[in-house]
């Protein structure tokens, strides 16, 4: 599966990551991952005599391979003589992927029972908002160049204006599509969306007539929601895409549909952004929702990031959700796509409750009409639904998005938890302040 730029998956499988790094030698059974050229390294090895000559020469070998410290215990060797002197060690280190067996074969020369411990690698992910430069992997699956079922395919003028922003690209093909969605919004569309439309009519200029601006429309979000939009090439992979939501950083595609089918598209456009995505960014609780996917998703093996991918698909992209009675849309896919969005709110599709462990492994079409929607009781239930789901994704450690820096805190070691719960403790004190003077 794939996710675009949009946030729409397709078929194509995720990109790979990078192959974990080999052994050092014959039976070393290393467990190490690689990132920028330097790898960590985790080590357990006993050391004689630590209290005199071992210890200063065990830390010449470090300083040698000019390996950065991480983590380091001792406890007394087992089955030793030498109850003071005799120890054993376990360092967790960084050092550069050249020095890897240079490390290793000095070590064994001052110290016994050199060991390394054999850790899962986990798949490279941001872990600040710059970052995101390097989550660029585009899929190519609908470009009219390569796809040959793509309605521009055989239309050269289509094709080189693609490559010009967004003001060259819009035609008046794109107030047919506006007028023809905006008339069913009222009776189909969720209040959340309908809300966040209206407004972005009054400070966006979204109107038959006008174009919005990339730049407009992602000051709206950021002042409401924190989400920003940044321009995107294409079709993203999965894990690139996903990550970026986890900064609250929507990859925004700059083109608009073939004239020849203004109300579908095969690939996600502005229509589909503006129109879809845009309004329900604008909500806080949908907000959360769609950035607990993207932090669900990294360090996520790729299989994780296949049902993480079909989630999105099947809520950000084609959700329903219950309102005062009614079944009403909040996807993108079905506020971007007039026929779908009637079809999906009629008597023809089966609609099951949204649950996340069987959503995940739902079989889905992205070349049709969906057979199956799940709806939602409401964004608050899903959001809670979804984020017991992502606490069942097994990882080495636990995350923590810092929102005053825009970054990732890895949290895995006692201290850096305590320096977070501290943090949280401050802002729950001050809300008891504030509670206690409302009252």
């Amino acid at each position: 599966m794939k996710t675009d730029a949009a946030g729409a998956p397709g078929r194509e499988d995720a990109e790979k990551g990078t192959p974990a790094p080999q052994p050092v030698g014959k039976g070393e059974g290393l467990g190490w991952e690689e990132e920028e050229g330097r790898a960590t390294l985790s080590l357990t090895f006993t050391l004689r005599n630590a209290g005199k000559v071992g210890l200063s020469k065990t830390a010449k070998v470090f300083e040698a391979s000019e390996a950065g410290i991480q983590h380091l215990e001792t406890r007394q060797a087992k089955l030793s003589k030498n109850t003071t002197d005799d120890l054993e060690f376990f360092v967790k280190c960084e050092v550069r992927n050249s020095d890897v067996s240079v490390l290793i074969n000095s070590l064994k020369k001052v110290a016994e029972d050199v060991k390394t411990i054999r850790e899962k690698r986990v798949p490279w992910f941001p872990k600040k908002i710059r970052d995101l430069d390097k989550c660029h992997h585009l899929i190519s699956k609908y470009e009219p160049d390569l796809d040959h079922d793509h309605p521009g395919y055989t239309d050269p003028e289509y094709r080189k204006r693609r490559a010009f922003f967004t003001d060259l690209a819009f035609s008046y093909r794109e107030r047919e599509v506006y007028r023809k969605l905006s008339s069913l919004y009222p009776t189909h569309a969720c209040k959340q969306y309908l809300d966040a439309f209206q407004q972005l009519e009054k400070c966006c200029g979204y109107q038959e007539d006008s174009i919005p601006q990339l730049q407009d429309v992602s000051r709206f979000l950021k002042e409401r929601t924190g989400f920003q939009l940044r321009p995107a090439a294409g079709l993203l992979s999965p894990r690139d895409f996903l990550a970026s939501l986890a900064f609250r950083v929507f990859q925004s595609t700059q083109y608009i549909r073939h004239s020849s089918s203004p109300v579908h598209s095969p690939e996600p456009d502005c229509c589909h952004e503006l129109l879809g995505h845009v309004p329900m960014l604008a909500d806080k609780e949908f907000a959360q929702f769609s950035q607990a996917i993207g932090l669900a998703s990294l360090g996520s093996s790729d299989a994780e990031i296949e049902k993480l991918a079909t989630l999105y698909w099947f809520t950000i992209e084609f959700g329903l959700c219950k309102q005062n009675g009614s079944i009403k849309a909040y996807g993108a896919g079905l506020l971007s796509s007039y026929g779908e969005l009637v079809y999906a709110l009629s008597n023809k599709p089966e609609h099951k409750p949204f649950d996340p462990e069987l959503t995940a492994v739902h079989p889905y079409q992205d070349q049709t009409f969906q057979p199956v929607y799940f709806v939602a009781e409401n964004f608050e239930d899903a959001k809670a639904k979804l984020q017991k789901y992502a606490l069942k994704i097994k990882k080495p450690f636990y995350l923590h998005y810092d929102p005053f820096t825009c970054s990732i805190e890895v949290l895995n070691t006692p201290q850096k938890v305590k320096n977070t719960l501290s943090q949280m403790k401050e802002e729950l004190k001050n809300l008891c302040f504030a509670l206690e003077h409302i009252s």
